[in-house]
Order: structure tokens, then sequence, then C-alpha cells
């Protein structure tokens, strides 16, 4: 939040995913709710207030999901239980997963990428649920990008532009810093962000909290 402030932004977006793996539920949807100016619900908020099953989830993100379901606020429930999976905001479309399926579907193949431009018809496309940074473009019938780490800048025109910030606590790109896009609507550009965390600090968190050592573990390289 701090690297965000230093931008001067307008607003901050919110893709999902708010809860589900960490080892602080009630802080984060207390921090989304009170600075965040949209925020979307992901497949794992869903599930740990009960609109998805969790049956839904393998292994340790099952496992996860039902602790966090056991420690969210009433308020904080409440929160996540009032957001949708999509939202139009001006030229962009965002959505937690993908235009088709706003909960499940993975955007991480061409084919997939391809029929999220079809689906859509605003010049940004966001998407989030893959924890892993992408920067495709679609001009002229022809497709190109790929991943986008720390650094990468481009245009938003010409064409239209499919992007997925990354993941702040959870990335899956192999570097575990925080990942966050800063858009400029005005000026027509895009930058993806990195920003160092305490990561020991959080994984001490989660093992404190007897969540699965796997979750904390991943953090350190960003798998």
């Amino acid at each position: 939040m701090a690297d965000v402030d230093g931008e001067g932004v307008d607003e901050i977006w919110c893709l999902g995913d708010v809860v589900g793996y960490g080892p602080r539920p009630n802080e984060c949807c207390d921090l989304v709710r009170e600075r965040v100016a949209l925020s979307l619900c992901g497949n794992h908020d869903l599930a740990v207030i009960g609109s998805l099953e969790v049956t839904e989830f393998a292994g340790d993100a099952g496992k996860a999901a039902r602790w966090t379901a056991g420690v969210l606020g009433d308020d904080q429930r409440a929160w996540l239980g009032s957001l949708q999976p999509l939202a139009d905001r001006g030229d962009a479309q965002l959505f937690h997963a993908s235009p088709r399926d706003p909960v499940w579907e993975y955007v991480l193949s061409e084919g997939v990428a391809l029929a999220a431009f079809v689906a859509t018809e605003q010049p940004v496309v966001l998407v989030g649920h893959s924890h892993v940074a992408l920067a495709l473009s679609w001009e002229g019938n022809e497709l190109d990008g790929g991943l986008a780490p720390a650094g990468t800048e481009l245009e938003l025109r010409p064409g239209r532009r499919l992007m997925n910030p990354g993941s702040v606590g959870q990335p899956r790109d192999g570097d575990p810093r925080a990942a966050w896009l800063l858009l400029d609507f005005e000026a027509q550009h895009g930058t993806f962000r990195r920003v160092v965390y305490d990561v020991e600090a959080t994984q001490t968190e989660i093992r404190a909290r007897g969540l699965p050592e796997s979750l904390a573990a991943r953090l350190l390289h960003g798998i």
C-alpha cells in the first residue's frame, strides 16, 4: 500500500481472493474494504463464505479454506458476500478469473486469451486467479505478449490489452515479491510493479496458525 500511495493513484482495484491462504483474513478484508474503490470476489472468497463447496478445493487449499471460514468475522463475511466476480469500470472490464467463467477459468493459454478478447468489448480487460502476471495484446486479429515480469511497461493503445497484475501474497511466477499493476488511462500506459515485503514474518504467522507448511514454504520462492 505504501508503494501504491507513492504513485498518488485515483483508485485501487482488487480482482478477488482477498482471503483463502494467509494468516490474517479479517485484517485483509478490513484493509481492502477501507482502501479499495472496487473489489471483486474470487473462488477462495466464495468458498470461505459458503457460496462454493470447500470440497471443490483439493489438499492444502481446502484445509486453508476451512480454517479461514472458522476464524472469519461476521462483518468480514458479510462484506465478502456483497461482492461480485466481475465488474465494468470505464474503459476496463474486470474479472476474477475470465470473461467466460469469472470464478474458475484460468487465462493461461492462447486459446483462452483469444476467447477472453472475443467475449469482451472494452479496450482493457483485467483478470486475476492464476497469480501469474501477464500482458497480452490483440491488434488486427493478432495475439501477442506473455509473461510480465517486474518493470514491464506497455502502451494501452492501439488495439486492446488483457492483463493480469499478478498476486500480492501468493505469486506463481517465481518472483516472491508482492505484485501490482499501475494503469494510467490518461497517458494510456501500464507498468507492472513488484514490492519487497517481509516474507519470513508471514511464513512465521502461517505456521503459528497451524496452516499447511506448503503454504508457508512456497512464499519464499513465488510458486
